[in-house]
């Protein structure tokens, strides 16, 4: 790829959009285009800031190596009166020091996975001459460098892969050890950069923790220690005598609490719409009510915690927690049982828990057991009828992940169940004829005349009038490809 060339497109096509009259009439002269030239132009503009932001990284990864702490003030930055390169890049862009630090930390992993292998110094058949050193190891990164100059990722797809997925662990056996795991990563950030095509930057950051945590599970353990150690509220009064506080979550305290303002709030936040009467109802009350979402979630918690404070202990203890469900392989169930290291998945977000989660979700609530085919659909758990049922609903929701629109983030339990095969036209009410779709995507397939197609266990196609038609990639699909892996190179492909 040319990327001068590209940039040169990308400005002639602004160019013929806007002439080349003065930039204080730009905003005028947008008004004035029609729909397509509108988003036209958006798109020659995202090409050359990225572009542009690629050469600005791979530049500011030489000026850190340039201005390092050996360096002293013959540095680039300290001659330049800047104690840091993040200092001098924040300086020059105008940008904010945590941008400027990211710039600069996607520079150096730029500059890392560009180091030229020495050439081969032995000298032909002189035994004599030095032997040269065997050349660095292609970092585990460098397809993400790779793909962020060819354009395929930004730098915030790039940061969140890079930053998610952190450095391989390495034990004992150093040289064997480090090979396998850099293999892993590298496998790892190539299937996340095909992902980021139909992923936002937050799950792609969600998706990369969770690999890590699954090729890692003694390090997911240690972190997970670490942040259920780190857990505190605290409470103070701010200069205007408001009473304030602050939690820090553990990994299981985030979830449980997500999970009850969720399940509490849904109507407001874009949730399923209910059959129910009794149900609507509830929710159009919700809809109704004047208060903003933050006071309804603050209203919520200070009746849980008074619930709490008023209650029996053995009733309180005795009742079942929040509805937090995790999904978890019959490898991971057994590593629990056993004591080793392993993780588990938050159904809606994909987030990691640690694995003694397991139990303690087995003993406060019920288990089901879904079957997977290798491609990590559920097979049909049977029944019939207009309504998929929860336990379908269950199944779509392990394999979905959620809205399967590419670049929408509803959780599976905001989604409603979709029939790719009407019912009314003799459709049925199985799993692979269902997919789960966000009331918005939903309502918008109905009335814009889209329609979902899919053949066997193939990928779901979206069909949408005038756009060519766009396949529908779960999100979980990815994860299961790592569900039983350890950083093995023999077991970095799924079975076939």
């Amino acid at each position: 790829m040319d990327i001068f060339s590209d940039m040169q497109a990308a400005l002639d096509a602004l160019r013929a959009a806007f002439g080349d009259g003065d930039a204080a009439g730009i905003p005028a002269t947008a008004q004035g285009l029609d729909d397509d030239d509108l988003l036209s132009v958006i798109r020659s503009a995202t090409t050359l800031v990225r572009a542009g932001e690629s050469l600005r990284i791979a530049a500011s990864g030489v000026v850190a190596a340039r201005s390092t702490r050996d360096a002293g003030h013959g540095g680039l930055a300290q001659q330049r009166g800047h104690r840091s390169a993040v200092s001098l890049i924040q300086d020059l862009t105008g940008s904010t020091r945590a941008d400027a630090t990211k710039q600069v930390r996607i520079g150096e992993a730029l500059a890392a996975a560009s180091v030229p292998a020495e050439p081969d110094a032995g000298g032909g058949e002189d035994a004599t001459a030095p032997v040269a050193a065997a050349p660095a190891p292609r970092p585990w990164h460098a397809a993400l460098g790779a793909a962020l100059m060819s354009g395929a990722l930004t730098s915030a797809q790039h940061d969140a892969i890079f930053r998610g997925l952190g450095a391989p662990q390495t034990g004992s056996d150093a040289d064997a050890d480090e090979t396998d795991a850099r293999d892993a990563w590298a496998t790892a950030a190539e299937q996340l950069i095909d992902e980021a095509q139909v992923r936002t930057v937050e799950e792609l950051a969600t998706a990369a923790r969770a690999v890590r945590d699954l090729l890692d599970p003694e390090g997911a353990e240690r972190r997970f220690d670490e942040r259920f150690d780190a857990r505190s509220f605290r409470t103070w009064t701010d200069r205007e005598g408001v009473r304030r506080g602050s939690f820090t979550f553990d990994d299981v305290g985030a979830v449980g609490i997500d999970t009850i303002i969720g399940t509490a709030l849904r109507p407001r936040r874009g949730g399923p719409r209910f059959v129910d009467p009794d149900e609507a109802a509830r929710a159009q009350e919700l809809q109704d009510d004047p208060r903003t979402n933050d006071q309804l979630a603050y209203d919520l918690m200070m009746d849980v915690i008074r619930a709490g404070a008023l209650a029996e202990a053995p009733a309180v203890f005795g009742t079942r927690q929040a509805g937090i469900r995790v999904v978890a392989t019959q490898a991971a169930v057994a590593d629990a049982t056993q004591g080793r290291p392993t993780v588990a998945l938050v159904e809606d977000s994909g987030a990691t828990l640690p694995g003694w989660i397991i139990g303690t979700r087995a003993c406060d609530t019920a288990t089901m057991t879904v079957t997977i085919d290798p491609a990590g659909n559920p097979l049909d758990l049977g029944r019939e009828a207009r309504l998929f049922t929860p336990q379908q609903r269950i199944a779509l929701a392990i394999r979905d992940g959620g809205c399967r629109i590419p670049a929408c983030d509803r959780p599976a339990s905001y989604c409603e169940a979709h029939h790719i095969d009407p019912f009314a036209k003799g459709g049925r009410t199985d799993i692979d004829r269902g997919i789960l779709l966000c009331p918005f995507h939903h309502m918008n397939l109905h009335h814009h005349g889209w329609r979902i197609t899919r053949k066997g266990k193939e990928d779901f196609i979206l069909h949408r009038p005038g756009l060519p038609p766009t396949a529908l990639p779960t999100r979980v699909a990815r994860r299961y490809d790592f569900g039983d892996l350890r950083p093995a190179p023999r077991r970095l492909l799924p079975a076939g």
